[in-house]
This record gives C-alpha cells, sequence and structure tokens, in this order.
C-alpha cells in the first residue's frame, strides 16, 4: 500500500518546513510507503529553492516547478496526474488541513465502506464574519442549483482511493472547480469534521474578491441555472410589458386619460437596459468558458523537476 500527498505550493517558503516535519514525523508513525508531491505554483519566494534542498534529503519527495503561476486547481490536476499512491491525498502547506488527520482517514478508507474520506471544518473561529456568512450563503446556492454534493465548511483537504482519483483525472476539463468535481464523480464520502486551524505562517493567498470569483466559477461550471433564470425572467418582464401595454390603450380609449411622466419612464427604460445588459454578462460567462475549453490549452506547464517519468505538460 502506497500513499500519495498532493501539496500545492504558492508562496509557502515559510509554511513548507514546518508542514514538511509535521507530515513525515506522521507518515513515520503510520508506517507505511508514501510519496510527497511538491506542487510550485509559480511562486515568487524561496519556495521551489526548499523543494529542491528536501528532494535531495529526501527521496520521497517529488516535486514540480510551473512554468508561471497557473492556479491552484491546475497544481491540484498535475498532483492527480502525476500520483502513484493506492491512496491520494490532496492538502495544502499552511498546516490548515493538519496532516494528523491521516491517521484516521486511512482507518476508515480501510473499512471498505467509503472511497473518499473528506475533512470540513466543524467551526469557522478566527474567520471574518461576513466572509463566513458569504460563504454560508454559496454553499446554500450551489446545492440547490446543481448536482452537486459541497458540505457548508469543505476543504480540498480528503484522502481517496485510486478508482476515485483516476475518475478525476478523466475530467480533463481547462475550467476545474475541484470542490464540484469531487462530488460530481459520484463515490461513497466520509465527511470528517475538524476544528478549524490558523495558518502557521505566511499571508492567505485568497482574498474576498479571488474567493467572490472562484464562486462565480463554481456556479458557472456546475449550473445552467443563471441562463434558465434569465430566459424566464425575460419571458416574464415581455408578459408583463404586453398586459401593461394592453392597460395603456384602454386608459386612453375608455378614459382619454394621456399617460404622463418622461422621468418614470426613462427610469424603466434605464432599470431594463441594465438587466439587459446584466443578463448578457451572464451569457458572457458561458461564451468565455466555451471558448477557453474550445483552444485546449494545457493545464498546466511544468519547467523543472525531479522526477523522471513526471506527465511535464498535460
Amino acid at each position: 500500500m502506497k500513499l500519495s500527498l498532493i501539496v500545492p505550493c504558492y508562496n509557502e517558503q515559510q509554511a513548507l518546513p514546518i508542514f514538511y516535519k509535521e507530515v513525515t514525523a506522521v507518515m513515520g508513525a503510520m508506517d507505511c510507503e508514501y510519496e510527497l508531491l511538491l506542487i510550485n505554483d509559480g511562486s515568487r519566494d524561496g519556495t521551489l529553492e526548499l523543494m529542491r534542498s528536501l528532494a535531495q534529503q529526501d527521496e520521497r519527495v517529488v516535486y514540480l516547478s510551473f512554468s508561471r503561476n497557473f492556479g491552484k486547481e491546475a497544481a491540484m490536476y498535475a498532483g492527480f496526474c502525476n500520483a502513484t499512491g493506492d491512496y491520494v491525498a490532496v492538502m495544502d502547506a499552511d498546516m490548515q488541513d493538519p496532516p494528523s488527520l491521516l491517521p484516521k482517514m486511512l482507518e476508515i478508507l480501510a473499512t471498505g465502506d467509503y472511497d473518499s474520506v473528506a475533512a470540513c471544518r466543524a467551526d469557522r473561529a478566527g474567520e471574518p464574519p461576513v466572509r463566513s456568512w458569504f460563504s454560508k450563503q454559496f454553499y446554500r446556492l450551489i446545492n440547490a442549483i446543481s448536482d452537486t454534493d459541497i458540505v457548508s465548511g469543505a476543504r480540498d483537504f480528503r484522502l481517496m482511493r485510486r478508482e476515485m482519483v483516476d475518475a478525476i483525472v478523466a475530467m480533463c476539463e481547462y475550467n476545474r472547480f475541484s470542490k464540484g468535481i469531487f462530488g460530481w464523480v459520484g463515490f461513497r464520502t466520509y465527511w470528517l469534521p475538524f476544528e478549524n486551524v490558523e495558518r502557521v505562517a505566511g499571508e492567505t493567498k485568497w482574498s474576498f474578491w479571488r474567493l467572490f470569483k472562484y464562486a462565480i466559477d463554481g456556479i458557472i461550471n456546475f449550473s445552467q441555472a443563471p441562463l434558465s433564470f434569465a430566459s424566464w425572467f425575460g419571458i416574464g418582464m415581455t408578459a408583463f410589458a404586453f398586459f401593461m401595454l394592453c392597460f395603456i390603450v384602454l386608459r386612453k380609449l375608455i378614459f382619454g386619460d394621456p399617460v404622463a411622466g418622461w422621468a418614470s419612464t426613462i427610469c424603466v427604460i434605464v432599470f431594463i437596459g441594465g438587466l439587459q445588459m446584466f443578463f448578457l454578462g451572464v451569457i458572457g460567462q458561458y461564451l468565455a468558458k466555451t471558448y477557453l475549453e474550445t483552444k485546449r490549452r494545457p493545464h498546466y506547464i511544468v519547467s523543472e523537476t525531479n522526477g523522471g517519468d513526471v506527465k511535464k505538460i498535460r
């Protein structure tokens, strides 16, 4: 039995040594074969130099360094494509995904009742209240309008059987939203709650605006509900306009009452125009995703690695 640990890294020079020390201690206590796949996602600090050093002193460390920053989704996909273990875990280097959970995860999978063990935060201690509220609303929304199964507080941290990893790799779409992909491929998942942990070092790479864009990507990638809503809203507005037109004509014919109020007319026109532009933007988002998919560009490009059989472009 072999475990593959996938660790996407972007400017994690401070956190990576702490993570490496902790994860090697945990894996040593588990007494099983493993590999540590460190993915350098175009870091601008000393992360790559640190990976080289770790690879020199530990043959179980395999690092892949991207030619530029392709994003965490690409880093995770690169790890999935190159993992060789019977079980595969993906986790962050900032210690917010505690390595101490790995033995419990493996124990649950060993029962044969589940194909995946996913970690989810039992609380959001230390997180700004506004971000927590928006996060909860996002999970409610995406579960309501899509076929995915995402538990509130879910993280990317999970341990999976090889069969599930192969299914994820087979989904080679360019616009990736892994939380949705994990749910879409199915398989039996056990949700393991844990107390929220602060970053051990460094700064978070996820600002509120980046999280908001990531949420929009998730909704567009796994739901056609925005398009359906735009269509039905357009039908509703057309029907409303027709009935209002009939009302105005009858009012003029019966009462001879001229329609006054150019200001209200301009406001209605501007309002309707704004809605049209908004829904055109929704359609544009779907077109943009389709455009990127048709280009068939690689998800990532590896410029340096110590692994001989690494898939450098995928």
